[in-house]
């Protein structure tokens, strides 16, 4: 998988990007949207790596990347075209989290929009989600600027989730 964007290039994951996937996950106010709304510690931070070290093996393709900024190197998140099922109905999700310290440069909706782009044009798939927590309204902005519109609010691990769609007219 070749992603890149603007100003950022998706890469694998490796075993020495754990400490910044744990600054991360560690982070209260990083981690306040997503899942349950926990930190996670060691353990949990090194197991969430594995597993997404075994997605490559199963599909590079429907996993999350490290997100790298092109200047200087630096990782500032992660991004991936990710399997979920929603209601009984397997669904394929956009999603991002960007670190704290990047936030509100825009790379949230770069990301995004190069993952679109690549599910579109590259692997001719016509719909996609964006599941966010209905709180996370800067997330939300992030899906509706590129394109994706809000389909329905349903509940997801006992919160409240709007479920944002992109339906591609090809």
């Amino acid at each position: 998988m070749d992603v890149t964007s603007q100003r950022l290039v998706f890469r694998l994951y490796e075993a020495n990007d754990f400490d910044f996937l744990y600054s991360m996950l560690n982070d209260s106010e990083m981690m306040k949207y997503i899942g349950n709304g926990n930190t996670r510690n060691t353990e949990e931070v090194l197991a969430f790596l594995e597993r997404i070290q075994s997605h490559y093996k199963q599909n590079e393709e429907f996993s999350l990347k490290l997100l790298i900024r092109k200047e200087d190197g630096i990782p500032i998140g992660h991004a991936g075209i990710i399997p979920q099922q929603i209601g009984g109905k397997e669904e394929l999700e956009i999603g991002y989290w960007i670190a704290k310290e990047f936030w509100g440069n825009g790379y949230a909706t770069e990301a995004a929009k190069a993952l679109l782009n690549r599910a579109i044009n590259k692997l001719g798939i016509h719909r996609l989600i964006s599941l966010i927590q209905t709180d996370n309204t800067k997330s939300g902005r992030v899906a509706i600027k590129n394109g994706m519109q809000l389909e329905k609010e349903i509940i997801l691990k006992g919160k409240p989730v709007s479920l944002y769609t992109y339906k591609s007219q090809q």
